[in-house]
């Protein structure tokens, strides 16, 4: 997933007629960032931003953000034909201070005696290996972002704080800091209105990030006097320098005004955030960059996923059963519908990553620009090959206990003569992904059932007419012959609606049987494209077994 090189991208006349049609999201979006600049030359960089607060372990909305940003990016690349210069930067506000300890990490204790410090001044609670805290996940998000070969600068708001690139706009926060406290106050509780001040000082002593309210400010100085309340003493402190940071919000929109940010999206629990942001931005004297705001993702029980808490998945756990691009899917579509994000999604979203792939050279340039993969690929989607769905794969594995891949491939070489480990290696991969899936999620939760009087009948008519199939007939013949079998079944017929898993005139709960009685499992896939892979006598066989009482397990 890459940026292409200038060469690389694909810009005819189709190209950008289609783009500048499109309704595909980051088109949208990247139309906001062209309309920005309408009447006027574009910056030397055009600037896009993405934030990650690094309390926690790395997050898999944070990736989903640089993700779409990226997209974001490339459509804006498009639509200007590549002719400005443009950047993301990943900014860590890994200078906040420790305000809890995260439930999902190490050495609780240890980190309890930093709270309030710099994430940057606290101990790594993993290991020896980085010098902090807010260096051990930085270190694990850039590792994650590199791996997906994203186009990133990444800035740290420790170093950027020390090395004095805020300073000029933190002296004009210092010199406006009645307009700023003048936007922040009303958001504020009543309490903590009289206490509120935008800039936080780095205790000298104890290292904390102090909130305190101000006894004065210097601007001839550029410094802020303000009073310990544990000690009463007096401290005078640089706002410039790393001596002083900024509230969140402040400090998000000071960021904007410094750095000149054209675009950045956030989710939508920060829509107020935002606004204010956007009024300090402004009362700076920049312009607020452009945007939207993305539904947030949901764990199985319907709630906000959180990085303390270590709710929902990690970005590890949906690598070690399915490959990136499903990820990168997952985040494309729907990004302002709110999506529950958990370990049922990812055998869906495997498939139709590779349906949208085989798609995509059948049709014209308008709805290849609408296509997910055009945009996850950067306009140069990879040609792939699948003989067999993911979905496939796991019901394979199921039926057929297997250990390893090798037992996947007799039966797919079975069924797709030619097709080999070594022909179609991403075949090959998602072998491995099934395997590892089934053994950590579908076999655990698989409860078969037995059949009643009637669905005993309907299985024995089934296993009879398998035994006049020839062994190769294909998946087109099978499920024919199993709707043939279900239409003679008085409770199967169903001539009032059309299933979508049945095919007409066949209730799906006829296939649902099949699936809780030999599979136990609740669903599948199109059973006749399963049989045809497993085989027409290993199907009959495993018939046979739940008619005798004994299912597979």
């Amino acid at each position: 997933m890459t940026m292409p090189s200038t060469d690389a991208l694909e810009l005819t006349p189709e190209v950008m007629e289609a783009a500048a049609q499109s309704k595909a999201w980051p088109f949208e979006e990247a139309r906001k960032i062209v309309k920005r600049y309408e009447g006027k030359a574009f910056p030397e960089t055009v600037l896009f931003e993405t934030g990650y607060g690094p309390s926690g372990l790395p997050h898999i909305g944070t990736f989903g953000e640089v993700n779409r940003t990226s997209m974001v990016r490339h459509a804006f690349r498009v639509l200007t034909e590549d002719r400005v210069k443009t950047k993301i930067l990943c900014f860590s506000d890994d200078m906040d201070g420790l305000r809890k300890v995260p439930d999902n990490v190490p050495n609780k204790e240890m980190l309890r005696t930093h709270l309030g410090k710099p994430l940057t001044r606290v101990p790594d609670p993993f290991s020896n290996e980085y010098p902090s805290f807010g260096a051990a996940n930085n270190a694990r998000l850039r590792a994650f972002l590199d791996r997906f070969g994203f186009d990133y600068e990444f800035a740290s708001s420790t170093e950027y704080y020390a090395a004095g690139r805020f300073d000029a706009t933190l002296l004009t926060m210092l010199e406006r800091y009645d307009a700023v406290m003048e936007i922040m106050l009303p958001s504020l509780r009543e309490e903590r209105a009289q206490t509120y001040s935008p800039f936080l000082p780095i205790h000298p002593k104890t290292g904390v990030v102090m909130q305190v309210p101000l006894e004065e400010r210097k601007l001839d100085a550029g410094t802020i006097v303000w009073r310990d309340p544990d000690s009463g003493e007096l401290f005078e402190t640089p706002v410039t320098g790393g001596h002083c940071k900024l509230q969140w919000k402040p400090d998000w929109a000071m960021r904007w005004a410094a750095l000149k940010v054209d675009y950045e999206m956030s989710g939508k629990d920060l829509i107020d955030s935002v606004k204010l942001a956007a009024q300090i931005c402004t009362a700076l004297g920049e312009t607020p960059p452009e945007g939207f705001n993305y539904e947030l993702f949901l764990d199985e029980n319907g709630q906000k996923i959180s990085k303390s808490k270590g709710n929902g998945l990690t970005i590890d756990e949906w690598l070690s059963y399915a490959p990136t691009e499903s990820l990168s899917l997952f985040m494309f579509q729907k990004p302002k519908a709110a999506k529950k994000l958990y370990f049922d999604v990812i055998p869906r979203a495997v498939d139709e990553y590779y349906s949208f792939l085989s798609t995509y050279p059948r049709q014209d340039w308008k709805n290849r620009l609408g296509n997910p993969v055009w945009h996850m690929h950067d306009g140069a989607p990879p040609s792939i090959d699948l003989p067999v769905p993911f979905a496939l794969l796991l019901n394979l594995v199921s039926a057929s206990n297997a250990q390893n891949t090798d037992v996947l491939w007799g039966f797919i070489s079975r069924h797709a003569p030619g097709v080999t480990a070594e022909t179609h290696p991403e075949l090959d991969r998602l072998t491995g992904y099934a395997l590892r899936y089934f053994e950590d999620f579908v076999k655990p939760a698989k409860a078969f059932r037995a059949p009643d009087a009637v669905e005993r009948e309907a299985l024995a008519a089934l296993s009879q007419t398998f035994g006049a199939l020839p062994e190769d007939a294909d998946a087109e013949a099978i499920q024919n012959a199993i709707l043939d079998v279900a239409r003679g079944i008085e409770r199967y017929q169903d001539h009032e609606r059309k299933s979508p898993t049945g095919g007409p005139g066949v209730s799906g709960s006829f296939f649902q049987m099949l699936y809780q009685v030999l599979l136990g499992q609740e669903r599948g896939p199109r059973f006749g494209s399963f049989a045809a892979l497993y085989g027409v006598r290993e199907t009959r066989a495993m018939i046979d077994a739940a008619l005798d009482g004994t299912p597979s397990s």
